[in-house]
């Protein structure tokens, strides 16, 4: 799997895996960024790099929290543009269980929602802590809600329906030992990508894999 400098990369810097630039992005209006003028008219495009950057790794996890989100707000907003900041994120799990934290953060990106740090607002307007919550009773692992209408999507992803290369976990223990030549190396690094590709944009949209419901 071939590097690229595309995905926003600078030359000589950042070279993510060439199908990153085929991940479906999401623009949303963020009216916090219109205010400050941080972007024109408030619309800013967020792609999958950007949650890989935020994350520090691209994996399973992130590539499903990623489209999760980006799934939910597309059904919470149907044909009009999401507003960022103005959707609740709940968890079932609780913070420091698993891989909540790094859910959580990848949801808040694009949601805006964030916890008991995020920003407390102008006037009263434009708060972003306190919107994210862990450690819920819900059904499914996500839930997602506009909190201007109220409107719930409950989301969960089943990226074990997409099965990893099978020399991808011996090629890991190698790794983890010391013991992997840098050509097992580089053979564990594009089986866990191709893996992550598969999820990403062999099923951007499958509903067997990603599971959203209206919630109650």
């Amino acid at each position: 799997m071939s590097p690229s400098t595309g995905a926003g990369a600078a030359p000589g810097h950042e070279r993510f895996p060439t199908f990153f630039d085929q991940v479906p992005g999401i623009t949303l209006h963020d009216p916090l960024a219109q205010l400050l003028g941080s972007s024109e008219g408030g619309l800013v495009h967020y792609r999958y790099a950007d949650a890989v950057r935020l994350a520090g790794h691209s994996c399973p996890t992130v590539a499903s929290a990623y489209t999760l989100t980006r799934l939910a707000l597309q059904r919470l907003y149907a044909d009009a543009t999401p507003v960022r900041g103005q959707v609740r994120v709940s968890l079932a799990e609780p913070l420091e269980a698993g891989t909540a934290g790094v859910v959580g953060a990848v949801a808040g990106l694009l949601t805006g929602a964030a916890g008991a740090g995020g920003f407390k607002g102008l006037a009263g307007q434009f708060v972003r802590r306190e919107r994210m919550l862990w450690g819920q009773e819900q059904p499914l692992e996500l839930r997602y809600t506009r909190l201007d209408t109220g409107q719930t999507v409950d989301a969960q992803g089943h990226a074990q329906r997409v099965p990893a290369h099978p020399d991808t976990f011996p090629l890991l223990q190698r790794c983890l030992a010391g013991m992997a030549t840098e050509e097992e190396r580089q053979a564990f690094g594009a089986h866990w990508q191709d893996r992550v590709r598969r999820l990403l944009v062999d099923h951007a949209d499958d509903g067997g894999v990603w599971e959203l419901q209206p919630g109650n």
